[in-house]
């Protein structure tokens, strides 16, 4: 496509004299470009993207967008200076890709927890109701039988990515697509030319205050989900428009006032638009009757927990009214998904008590995750979790005395420590758990190592109790210092209760607080 094309539909100001260049891909890694690409450079938090405009040219890049006024001594071939190049490129790939959102009915959906549950529920859904249907998750990308990996932390693909597997989608004659954003995403404008029909939120909580500074302003990326309804061009599929909200969540309120869109909201309570009545909880699973002015239908399904119970609703209210599903099919469709990778994912040994990995990782994930464990077991709740260094800080604090009030006996550990002091990072967290009063070395223990910290919580395991390693879930890594380590909690509980039982089970994960002092990775 040429460069000039890419600007035919740009919601901002075009810049002037664009030459007529060939592109044949778009990349913002220098890295990734090949001869022909455009390479857009921008400014990130802590690496600019023009210092490697020398690296892309390098490459093959035959044009490069960045900052207005940018001064550089190299010689570029084509350089066309934009406001904000990280806003620009959304709209550069939708056109470079011929703007594949506007050929799906796109379903979006967001949340500080409970995203990706409610988008593979939606998909089963879709899937089960004879509709050709992608999926685009922070875990993974669908197109048909092909499942490509999205990264190993989870935030909503790039731009220019997004609008790729969006492009295949639709090469590979699906109609419907699932995207689960992240306030990220939104904040950094990656789904801004994705013309949603359906918007969904599961909740809005404590989390990423560290980006938005605040509650409000993390509320405010999240509902550009919502705004962004308005501006959906009209499609020959037709535009459904409609909002999805969670009436038992804190961000009701100003949601329903902020939608100008047709909108539907789904809770526990009788007041809800979409309602679940006579739920009944265990380790198995959930069952409840969903009701509505139009359906009653009994729902069951593997995923367990009151809160799942929240984002079943959210996928049928979706699914049956913004798309037409039938709610029988949508029900069968819920209980056709298994499970989510890392996600109140049993790891079951033989072991007399329930091993349990989740990927709860904000103070009311946590909160929903033990409560889930009570209801699972009469035995004692013991949970295993840390806090991520270089991100909210007030949520240490806030995840370990929520772990105080909730679970039997807590271990702190690692997770994603970076650059900062692992040591410290437990202390504020200790710090939290005392103030409820836990007691270190009685009811709560600090353990660096997060293996070392599943292995001890399994030795403290008795008949009948739940263990809950919580915060890494489907993740495959964990980064010490600047260097990202293969890590998979799932890999180092059955490691773990393999050594416990005296059986195979596979190799416990290297992490360097194994063996090396906490000054010596902080610098890897």
């Amino acid at each position: 496509m040429q460069l000039k094309n890419l600007f035919i539909d740009f919601p901002f100001l075009v810049p002037q004299n664009i030459p007529d260049v060939d592109i044949t891909g778009i990349a913002i890694d220098s890295r990734a470009v090949k001869p022909g690409y455009l390479f857009v450079a921008m400014q990130g938090g802590s690496v600019d993207g023009h210092n490697y405009i020398p690296k892309a040219i390098e490459n093959g890049a035959v044009a490069v967008i960045g900052d207005v006024g940018h001064a550089f001594s190299l010689t570029v071939p084509t350089y066309i200076g934009v406001e904000n190049p990280r806003y620009a490129l959304t709209w550069l790939a939708a056109a470079f890709y011929n703007f594949p959102a506007r050929k799906l009915t796109v379903i979006g959906v967001t949340g500080t927890d409970g995203k990706t549950t409610t988008s593979n529920l939606i998909y089963k859904i879709l899937v089960s109701a004879g509709i050709r249907a992608g999926m685009i998750s922070t875990v993974n990308a669908v197109i048909g039988d092909e499942v490509l990996d999205t990264g190993f932390h989870v935030t909503t693909p790039d731009a220019h990515d997004v609008q790729r597997y969006l492009a295949r989608m639709v090469e590979a004659g699906l109609t419907h697509v699932v995207l689960e954003t992240t306030s990220h995403g939104w904040s950094q404008h990656r789904v801004d030319a994705c013309e949603f029909d359906v918007a969904v939120v599961t909740n809005i909580t404590h989390e990423h205050f560290d980006e938005h500074g605040s509650y409000e302003n993390y509320r405010a990326a999240k509902a550009r989900l919502f705004s962004s309804l308005e501006r959906t061009k009209e499609k020959p599929s037709g535009n459904p428009r409609l909002a999805v909200i969670n009436r038992d969540d804190r961000s009701f309120e100003f949601l329903d006032g902020f939608i100008e869109t047709k909108k539907m909201n789904y809770g526990l309570g009788d007041s809800a638009d979409v309602r679940a009545v006579n739920a009944m909880y265990s380790s198995s699973g959930i069952e409840f009757t969903a009701v509505s002015n139009d359906f009653c239908v009994n729902v069951r399904s593997d995923l367990v927990g009151a809160y799942n119970v929240s984002n079943c609703l959210a996928a049928m209210t979706a699914a049956v009214y913004g798309l037409g599903v039938d709610p029988e099919v949508a029900a069968r469709g819920i209980a056709s998904l298994e499970g989510i990778p890392g996600r109140m994912e049993q790891i079951d040994l033989g072991q007399n008590f329930i091993a349990i990995v989740d990927f709860a990782h904000t103070p009311n994930a946590l909160k929903v995750a033990l409560e889930a464990g009570r209801k699972m077991t009469k035995g004692r709740v013991i949970s295993v979790f840390g806090s991520a260094g270089l991100r909210d800080k007030e949520k240490r604090r806030m995840m370990a005395e929520t772990s105080l009030e909730l679970a039997d006996l807590s271990v702190l550990t690692a997770e994603d420590p970076r650059t900062e002091s692992l040591d410290g990072i437990l202390e504020e967290m200790a710090a939290g758990a005392r103030s409820k009063g836990g007691r270190e070395g009685e009811n709560f223990w600090r353990i660096a190592d997060r293996g070392e910290a599943i292995k001890f919580a399994i030795r403290l395991a008795r008949e009948g109790d739940i263990v809950l390693s919580c915060g890494k879930g489907h993740e495959q890594s964990m980064c010490f210092g600047k260097t990202e380590y293969l890590w998979d909690d799932r890999t180092a509980m059955r490691a773990a209760l393999a050594e416990f039982l005296g059986i195979e089970g596979g190799k416990m994960p290297y992490l360097p607080s194994q063996d090396k002092n906490e000054k010596d990775w902080l610098n890897c």
